[in-house]
C-alpha cells in the first residue's frame, strides 16, 4: 500500500496523500543545481536546450507521480530513471544531483514489499560520486540521505495509521455483527416462544370455544408479521425496543402460558437514558420463564436504578444461555450489573443502574 496512491475512503488521509503533488511541488526548486550544471557543461544551445527538456520532463514527470499517474508508480519511477540517465550523458556525474527526487519516490510510492530494497538502493547512488573522483561536497550526502530517511519514516508512520484503522474497521465490524447476533436471537426467542404458546392454546380452544380460538389464530397472524419487521429493522440496525410496549406485551405473552403478571411502578420511575435496555431486558427475562420457570406468576419491579423480574417457578436451574449472556453484556456495556438468583422459591433477575 502506498501512500498517496492506495489510501482507502474508508481511512482518514494524512495531509500528505491529500497534497502530495504540492509538497513535491516545493521540493523542485532543488533542479536549480542541474540546470545550473547544464548551462555550465557546453556552449553548445541545442545540447542545452535538451538537457533542459530533460530536466523539465523530470519534474513533469516527478509532479505526475504524486496526481493523475499515481496508481501507476513503476512507469514513474522507470521514466524518472530514464530521464536522469539522459540528464547524465549531459551534465555526467552531476545527474546524481537528481538521486533525493528518486529516492523518495521510491520511499514514498512504490508498492510493498519493493520499495525498501529499492529506496535502499537509490540512497547508495550518491556514492558514486566518490568513486569518480569529482566528489561531491559532503554538505550534499548530509542533505541527501537525511531527506530519504525522513520519507522513509513518514511512509512507515503513514502505513501503520492505515494497519490502525483497518483494525478499527475489522472491530467495528465484529461488534455490529455481535450487537445483530444479539439482537436478532432476542427478537426470535422472544417472537417464537409466544407464537409457541399461542398456538398450543388455540389448539386447546379450538373445539372448547372456537370463537377464542379464531382470536389466538389472528394474533399468531399479528404476531409473526410483527416478528418478522423486528428482524428487519434490527438486521438494518434501526430497532430500538420500547418499555411501555414491551409492558403491555409482557402480561399477555405471560397470560397465554398461564402466568399471571404483578407491575410495581411505571416507566416514568426509570431512568430514559436506559428504558430502551429495560426493554430488552423485561423481553428476554419474559421469553426465560416462559420457556424454563415452570412459574404460575411473575413479579415485575420498576425503578429508578432499574428492574427486578421475580417469578415463583423452579429456580436457578440451568447454566447461562445465549440470551442471558447478552443481556449481561448490554447491562455492562451501560455500566450496570446484572444478578440471577434464587427467590425461594423461583428466580430473581435483578438490573442495576448508573
Amino acid at each position: 500500500m502506498t501512500p498517496a496512491a492506495q489510501a482507502t475512503p474508508t481511512s482518514t488521509t494524512s495531509p500528505w496523500e491529500r497534497w502530495a503533488w504540492v509538497f513535491a511541488g516545493i521540493w523542485l526548486v532543488f533542479l536549480v543545481y542541474p540546470v545550473i550544471e547544464t548551462f555550465q557543461a557546453t556552449d553548445s544551445v541545442v545540447v542545452t536546450a535538451v538537457g533542459l527538456a530533460f530536466i523539465t520532463a523530470f519534474a513533469v514527470v516527478y509532479l505526475a507521480g504524486y496526481g493523475w499517474l499515481a496508481d501507476r508508480p513503476w512507469l514513474v519511477f522507470g521514466l524518472l530513471i530514464a530521464l536522469a540517465l539522459a540528464t547524465a550523458t549531459i551534465i555526467g556525474i552531476e545527474a546524481i544531483g537528481l538521486t533525493p527526487y528518486l529516492g523518495v519516490y521510491a520511499a514514498l510510492m512504490l508498492p510493498s514489499p519493493w520499495w525498501p530494497r529499492v529506496t535502499a538502493v537509490v540512497a547508495l547512488l550518491p556514492l558514486l560520486s566518490l568513486v569518480a573522483g569529482d566528489g561531491f561536497p559532503a554538505f550534499f550526502f548530509l542533505m541527501v540521505w537525511p531527506i530519504i530517511i525522513g520519507m522513509v519514516l513518514l511512509r512507515v508512520f503513514t502505513e501503520g495509521e492505515h494497519r490502525a484503522d483497518e483494525s478499527r474497521a475489522e472491530l467495528a465490524l465484529v461488534a455490529e455483527r455481535e450487537r445483530v447476533a444479539r439482537d436478532v436471537h432476542d427478537v426470535l426467542g422472544h417472537s417464537l416462544t409466544a407464537l409457541s404458546i399461542k398456538a398450543e392454546l388455540a389448539a386447546r380452544l379450538i373445539d372448547v370455544d372456537p370463537e377464542r380460538a379464531r382470536a389466538e389464530l389472528v394474533s399468531i397472524q399479528e404476531t409473526a408479521r410483527q416478528a418478522l419487521a423486528e428482524v428487519r429493522s434490527t438486521v438494518g440496525g434501526l430497532r430500538a425496543s420500547n418499555l411501555e410496549v414491551e409492558l403491555d406485551t409482557a402480561p399477555r405473552v405471560l397470560a397465554d402460558a398461564g402466568v399471571r403478571t404483578v407491575v410495581h411502578g411505571e416507566v416514568a420511575d426509570t431512568d430514559p437514558r436506559h428504558r430502551t435496555l429495560l426493554a430488552w431486558v423485561l423481553r428476554e427475562a419474559v421469553t426465560n420463564v416462559v420457556r424454563h420457570a415452570a412459574a404460575t406468576t411473575v413479579v415485575v419491579d420498576l425503578g429508578p436504578r432499574g428492574i427486578t423480574v421475580t417469578d415463583d417457578g423452579a429456580g436457578v436451574t440451568r447454566p447461562e444461555g445465549n440470551g442471558l449472556r447478552g443481556m449481561r453484556e448490554r447491562v455492562t456495556d451501560a455500566g450496570g450489573t446484572l444478578v440471577v438468583g434464587d427467590a425461594g422459591p423461583g428466580t430473581r433477575l435483578e438490573v442495576v443502574l448508573p
